[in-house]
């Protein structure tokens, strides 16, 4: 069984809230994007937590069966690019978040709600 995009979604969520990520959003990018389907953003508050909610988030990932295409960034802690096809992460250290706001970039995109 293939693994949908909304389910690899809430596996990448759920991944970044074990590992405490600071302010996860989801944008839907189905209708405005060929990049993915949704981008996940968060960010962490050291180098350290930036690098472990990245190696939770590919470990969770691979679990469910999902091919991690790849990951950029993961050494500095600064920025990190997971690419997992459907879903693109970006893990930010908090210093950097606030610099880039990826979030204004994608403001058409969606908010995805969880429950």
């Amino acid at each position: 069984m293939t693994l949908s995009s909304e389910g690899l979604l809430q596996a990448v969520v759920a991944a970044a809230e074990d590992k405490k990520a600071h302010n996860i959003v989801a944008l839907d990018l189905k209708n405005i994007s060929l990049i993915a389907d949704y981008f996940v953003i968060c960010h962490g508050n050291s180098d350290v937590q930036v690098q472990a909610i990245t190696t939770e988030i590919r470990k969770q990932a691979e679990a469910r069966g999902a091919r991690v295409r790849g990951i950029e960034g993961a050494d500095a802690g600064r920025w990190v690019l997971v690419d997992i096809g459907d879903v693109i992460v970006h893990i930010f250290h908090r210093d950097e978040r606030e610099y880039y706001s990826i979030e204004r970039l994608w403001s058409d995109a969606k908010v995805v709600e969880f429950a």
